[in-house]
């Protein structure tokens, strides 16, 4: 098994233990909320022509808004564009507010 799949064993354990974390899914770790939120990578990367597929709604809905934003305003995702990110809910007919952006603290 080379690292790539490595990788993805390692995904996948993860995406079982967050599983058990359900009822608070963003109580848990900023990491383990974005884990959930793989199947989207394709759809928020920067300029991603590529509209998210049923297991990325599916994802969204289970994390919920609040937690959605706790992404959105967390520290920035490797290859993730955070506007992206934030018009999931919409683009997965998701009836969510709209994040609100942290504000910076000048």
């Amino acid at each position: 098994m080379g690292n790539k799949g490595k990788m993805m064993v390692a995904l996948v354990v993860l995406g079982l233990l967050v599983q058990g974390t359900v009822a608070h899914p963003c109580g848990s770790t900023f990491f383990s909320a974005l884990v959930q939120l793989i199947p989207c990578r394709a759809s928020v990367a920067p300029f991603s022509p590529i509209p998210p597929n049923e297991a990325c709604c599916t994802a969204v809905k289970v994390l919920g808004q609040p937690c959605l934003c706790v992404l959105v305003n967390g520290p920035p995702i490797s290859g993730v564009d955070r506007s992206m990110a934030m018009q999931l809910p919409e683009k997965c007919s998701v009836n969510f507010e709209p994040c609100e952006l942290a504000k910076k603290k000048e």
